[in-house]
């Protein structure tokens, strides 16, 4: 199996929300990073907003 390919998604957010996305991600023994991954796709899942999956979206130099 190839290894996870992922890009970089740099925001800011008010020190609060920062803080309590760490914790979140605490008590769900998750990164932040998967915490928020988790969020946004839980709530693409409520707008009916399709996620397409990583098989195919970054194409390889050949």
């Amino acid at each position: 199996m190839s290894p996870k390919k992922t890009t970089t998604l740099n925001l800011r957010v008010d020190p609060a929300i920062k803080e309590a996305v760490k914790e979140a991600a605490n008590r769900e023994h998750r990164s932040v990073a998967n915490m928020i991954e988790m969020l946004i796709r839980q709530h693409c899942a409520k707008e009916s907003i399709t996620v397409h999956e990583q098989q195919g979206l970054f194409k390889e130099n050949e």
